[in-house]
């Protein structure tokens, strides 16, 4: 069993909590994610981890309901405990690999959209304690869903924050920042960008248009987050990957967005699965046992 031993309400939706999970603490790096179970007959749920203490033990999540499991989830307290809580899975994020003097050397901007600012944290914290200075667009629709903003101007070295609809830093969307800080002469060699789906794709489609390389962080479906159940499935150039075992970091310019969301769409009915396992074919895999 692992223990919740914070828990803070970020927003009537969002939830933050740190859990009891030594031997995940230990390992876990920046850009992993792991798959918690609050219950004997719970849905397994993939969440990114979004902290970690070493020491203490314990690794930090950030959740929002979006259905039963996670309804469920945010009724839990401090001292209750999870029945799972699986990982680190994914691979860490690809700019931890590189050397620290090479990074240093780098003009990296990193962008977070709504729940996605969760994710951006621990690599932007990560990029803090190694002494590089990184710039954060943190966007979400209105004020009341911005989450982490006190964490996150701890460890940014700028922090650009844009509402939707102007209730709070700048408004519009973070594309419009990131065209902003542009025109007022900034320029970066290396973009983070995690969040929605249809954020991420219109964030690439700009730093396409601006030559800057972009890392995004895909969250498609996951059953059992090893490469089994095919659901994660996504086409990165002309390759087929699975964001639970290959991610869920990918290069943004070779994404196919547009197929990663009808895929989404389409894998949450039994209609839907079966029309992706007659055209997947072998590719498809299908081991979740949905498909059938």
């Amino acid at each position: 069993m692992f223990k919740i031993i914070k828990k803070k309400v970020l927003n009537p939706t969002i939830f933050l909590m740190d859990v009891e999970a030594p031997r995940v603490a230990k390992r876990c790096m920046p850009g992993q994610f792991v798959i918690v179970r609050a219950s004997e007959d719970g849905e397994r749920i993939p969440l990114t981890i979004c902290d970690y203490n070493r020491e203490k033990g314990t690794v930090t999540i950030v959740f929002q309901i979006v259905g039963a499991a996670t309804e469920f989830m945010a009724k839990l307290e401090e001292g209750d405990c999870f029945k799972d809580f699986v990982g680190p899975l994914g691979c860490a994020s690809e700019l931890l690999s590189l050397p620290l003097d090479e990074l240093k050397q780098k003009k990296i901007i990193f962008i977070a959209g709504g729940v996605g600012t969760a994710p951006v944290y621990p690599q932007v914290k990560w990029m803090h304690e190694n002494g590089i200075d990184v710039d954060v667009i943190v966007g979400c629709k209105t004020k009341d869903l911005l989450i982490l903003e006190d964490e996150m101007r701890a460890v940014a070295g700028n922090l650009y924050i844009t509402t939707d609809d102007g209730s709070y830093g700048r408004s519009g969307m973070v594309t419009q920042t990131l065209k902003d800080l542009y025109a007022e002469g900034k320029t970066y060699d290396q973009c983070v960008c995690i969040g929605p789906m249809i954020m991420m794709k219109f964030a690439v489609m700009l730093t396409k248009e601006l030559n800057l390389p972009t890392i995004v962080s895909l969250n498609p479906i996951m059953v059992d987050g090893t490469g089994m159940c095919g659901a994660c499935r996504v086409t990165v150039g002309d390759e087929v990957k699975f964001a639970c075992v290959d991610g869920p970091e990918f290069d943004g310019f070779k994404v196919n967005f547009d197929e990663a969301m009808r895929r989404q769409t389409l894998y949450k009915t039994e209609e839907g699965r079966a029309y992706l396992a007659a055209k997947e074919g072998n590719t498809h895999h299908g081991g979740c046992g949905q498909c059938n």
